[in-house]
């Protein structure tokens, strides 16, 4: 092959892209991989990583403010607003330096530039220079993934009204600011912001803050940020902001009429947009429609020789599901036979505090798929473990078919749950029924005693409440 052909060229570098370079390239193709950017795509560089590591700082300073309660007395400590955006910086660069090392590791070429689809098993790359070169593959992937979505009345001037990038890396901390929706983005930024003494107003469109949480979880997310002094407006909608004066001047819609709020940033939640304009797709036909590319389940589109993975195709927008596309389809393309991805057992994680994880049916979902249900729920506030960490909040809620035992969801809000949710996701993998987590011995004292404990309140054999 000339240093110009591949067997596999993938455009984006983000958790689907470097994935299913990786497990390509360890099934023995030769792969390029065009990436504009630093390697990683947003999710190293400017979304699960280093938001992960403010809302560690956050987490941290909160430990500190709090010290008294375990006992230690600490004086006169502040939070360095941008001490913590260099380390949030530091981490995604090691990261993205991470993928540098794997990429030669597997010899992968990282082609710099703007690809896009020009014909038939070739991809055209514009340069930093502006210059173009065109690549040729027997199979082209598309993993381009999203930005911060912009609504109409909601237009992000980068200073103002911002979207997630710039709430990661702002100069200096506002003293007050409004986010626009609620999902992980916008309670992840309300819970750092709000931490180190930003005042913070959630704005959400639908009834509840997480939206696509099971009721429960969202009502007690909603009583535990209220409690931290962070204002929630539900049933809300932004329908004008004013960035004419010194800050925003916001016109928010809820049921009673209109309300003026003011604040020095606006934070624009509202969702993912994904990539998919000038990447080539009518030139060479691929079909999409509402902002997706359409594809099999093995990620194959209408064209032969082009896939597409991640935030582009229908399904959850979530990084975990990115790589877990870019792995089956790269078998499969490789002549395995992987197993389709079940969508019904994918994991949602958010990393405030406390923290949300759930996968599968809430009980309303399960309601109204015709279950006949049992539902278990323990607090943290009975947790041994809980009680001793100094974190009561939250619970674990299941969800059983009462006719077999299925599992048929699972929520929490709590210490780590995130950590957790993987027992819930691998037990439903392998059809695990309610009876078979009830009689399985969970260490003592854990969080995750709680998952044990719910399946007994839901069979009606709970021992600790």
């Amino acid at each position: 092959m000339s240093d110009k052909k591949y067997d596999l060229i993938v455009i984006g570098s983000g958790p689907g892209g470097y994935v299913a370079a990786i497990r390509a390239a360890q099934l023995g193709m030769k792969v390029g991989v065009v990436e504009k950017e630093s390697l990683g795509g947003v999710c190293l560089n400017w979304g699960c990583i280093p938001t992960k590591a403010l809302l560690k700082s956050a987490q941290v300073f909160e430990y500190i403010s709090h010290a008294k309660d375990y006992g230690i007395e600490v004086s006169d400590a502040t939070a360095d607003f941008g001490a913590m955006v260099k380390r949030s910086r530091e981490v995604a660069n090691g990261m993205s330096k991470g993928i540098q090392f794997l990429f030669k590791k597997n010899k992968i070429e990282h082609i710099a530039g703007f690809g896009k689809l020009k014909s038939k098993g070739k991809v055209e790359v514009k340069g930093a220079d502006g210059k173009t070169e065109i690549y040729e593959a027997k199979h082209i992937m598309l993993a381009t993934g999203g930005r911060s979505r912009e609504l109409p009345n909601l237009k992000q001037d980068g200073k103002k009204v911002i979207g997630y990038r710039e709430a990661m890396s702002l100069e200096k901390q506002p003293k007050s600011m409004i986010v626009v929706g609620s999902g992980a983005i916008g309670v992840e930024f309300a819970y750092f912001y709000n931490s180190i003494g930003t005042k913070v107003t959630i704005v959400e469109y639908l009834p509840n803050i997480v939206p696509v949480e099971d009721e429960e979880v969202s009502k007690q997310l909603e009583r535990i940020y209220k409690k931290a002094g962070v204002k929630i407006m539900t049933s809300a909608e932004v329908t004008k902001v004013d960035t004419a004066g010194e800050g925003c001047k916001v016109t928010v819609k809820t049921k009673k009429g209109e309300e003026q709020l003011e604040c020095d940033v606006v934070l624009s939640a509202v969702g993912v947009s994904t990539n998919l304009e000038g990447i080539g797709l009518e030139e060479v036909g691929v079909k999409h429609e509402k902002g997706k590319v359409l594809v099999d389940e093995y990620y194959k589109t209408n064209v032969d020789g082009v896939y597409a993975i991640g935030d582009i195709v229908a399904g959850p927008a979530l990084a975990h599901v990115a790589s877990a596309e870019g792995i089956v389809c790269v078998e499969k393309i490789a002549g395995m036979n992987p197993e389709p991805i079940d969508y019904k057992n994918i994991p949602g994680c958010t990393y405030c505090q406390p923290e949300i994880a759930s996968v599968g049916y809430t009980e309303k979902a399960a309601k109204e798929a015709g279950y006949e249900i049992k539902v278990g729920k323990f607090p943290f506030s009975a947790s041994g473990k809980a009680s001793a960490a100094g974190a009561k909040d939250g619970f674990v809620k299941v969800i059983y078919d009462a006719k077999y035992g299925e599992w048929l969801g699972a929520h929490m809000i709590g210490a780590n749950v995130t950590e957790m949710i993987a027992e819930v996701v691998a037990a439903r993998k392998l059809e695990t029924t309610g009876h078979e987590i009830l009689k399985t011995i969970h260490p003592h004292p854990t969080m995750s005693e709680a998952v044990m404990e719910a399946t007994a309140a839901a069979y009606d054999e709970v021992i600790h409440l």
